[in-house]
């Protein structure tokens, strides 16, 4: 990139971390959509929305599949032919053309992540650098196993490579920012104390490769109780063992089979908002009312950053969960993380390592590296709870019940079991006033 670009843009981003801590210091839920558009006028005035909109907003690059897979061939062809992608394709677009993207929408009050998805970023990394776009996510795990089959060794080394490449924009006046997406792991029917266990270990991965200033996810899941439970627990393991406390937590709204009303899917963004605000998160990645159907407008995505804004300023501050209560989450996240943290010194080799052992192992992931032998059901109450903890190592940690069963019939009910539960009869689409509380 030349200094045309940077004499018109930011030429010292913010640190993203340390804007969200800010914000979260003085009581204010920082949200943010997943927005992603192929051209960069549109791009822009996504971005230029989201910045525009009544609540305190970061913005959000996410790329399109064919970057996130590598086939940048097939980005060019795109280009060339004027198809629509269904994201930035940040690697194969000019750089003056990115630089025009964000001068003037990217300052101190509006830092933006770039969002992505893929095991083999390096090209990504190195767009990052040049154009100093210095926050961004994923990990060796969480964007290895669940998109497709890249080796997990592979993985780990690609992504040290890249946390070693973006450590370089400390040297350009820029503090490089890493989200785990750890907490998300396959989106659904991944029991809480795995997420806050892998949510937490990369990080450690991320910070063993240089990297300061960090953000831990975690995503919504069936049981606002349990949800509550694994947010203290994430915050309590992250003070325990990462070396820095330039961290922050995030939310994500429900990744899993969407509700289809409107009533439905605001009620569950609501939801998302409450349990931020409740447990001191300071970010929530939101998702709209047309997420069961397609891909959103900048119009949906702006109404639900504004409506999860309003929920979090009306929702009480109560206390939230005892972070020094050893919950059951708690309890077995621990183990987890600690029965990894003992194969190597070297966190990437360890992670590797507990996968061929069975010690981390993803319910229903069909990736070659993740050993398949565990299982996960929604009881009576809603809580996520594992049927066959395969070679787990959880030893007494959690209470055993024996292995369960666990039928295609029943499965398939887990996985709209969020949808059944908000899509009731009386959500329907005409009770909604869009804008209202």
């Amino acid at each position: 990139m030349t200094g045309q670009y940077l004499e018109s843009a930011d030429q010292y981003p913010v640190d993203f971390g340390e804007f969200v801590r800010r914000a979260g210091g003085s009581g204010r839920l920082v949200v943010q959509p997943r927005m992603g558009f192929g051209d960069s006028v549109k791009m822009r005035e996504g971005l230029l929305a989201t910045k525009a909109a009544n609540a305190t907003t970061v913005g959000t690059i996410t790329l399109d599949s064919y970057t996130r897979l590598g086939e940048l061939g097939a980005v060019e062809a795109a280009l060339r032919a004027g198809s629509d992608l269904n994201g930035y394709p940040l690697v194969s677009h000019p750089m003056a053309t990115t630089g025009r993207l964000l001068s003037g929408v990217r300052d101190s009050g509006f830092p933006v992540q770039v969002r992505h998805g893929s095991a083999t970023p390096i090209d990504i990394f190195r767009a990052l650098v040049r154009l100093r776009l210095n926050a961004t996510e994923g990990g060796p795990v969480s964007y290895c196993l669940p998109y497709g089959r890249t080796p997990l060794a592979e993985a780990v080394r690609n992504w040290k490579a890249c946390c070693e490449l973006f450590v370089r924009l400390r040297d350009m006046g820029a503090e490089p920012h890493l989200e785990t997406f750890g907490g998300c792991m396959m989106g659904q029917l991944c029991p809480p104390g795995q997420l806050v266990a892998i949510s937490v270990l990369e990080a450690l991965f991320f910070a063993q490769h240089g990297i300061r200033s960090l953000s831990l996810s975690y995503a919504q899941q069936t049981s606002t109780e349990q949800d509550r439970e694994a947010v203290a627990a994430l915050r309590r393991l992250s003070a325990e063992l990462l070396p820095t406390d330039n961290w922050h937590v995030v939310i994500y709204a429900y990744m899993g089979v969407y509700p289809q009303s409107f009533r439905g899917a605001h009620r569950l963004l609501e939801q998302a908002a409450e349990l931020a605000v409740t447990t001191r998160s300071e970010r929530l990645i939101v998702k709209t009312v047309s997420e069961a159907r397609r891909i959103p407008t900048v119009a949906e995505n702006v109404l639900a950053l504004e409506y999860a804004g309003r929920t979090a300023t009306r929702t009480h501050h109560e206390p939230g969960p005892d972070l020094l209560h050893d919950s059951r989450t708690y309890v077995e996240a621990r183990a987890l993380a600690e029965a990894v943290l003992d194969l190597d010194d070297d966190v990437g080799q360890a992670l590797t390592a507990a996968f061929r052992r069975g010690y981390l192992d993803i319910p229903y992931c069909l990736h070659p590296d993740n050993a398949g032998a565990t299982r996960s059901y929604i009881d009576s109450e809603g809580r996520l709870q594992w049927a066959d903890t395969g070679a787990l190592p959880l030893g007494a940690a959690v209470e055993k019940g024996g292995a369960r069963s666990v039928t295609s019939a029943g499965l398939l009910a887990d996985l709209f079991y969020m949808r059944g539960k908000y899509d009731e009869p009386s959500n329907d689409v005409n009770e909604l006033v869009v804008g209202a509380d």
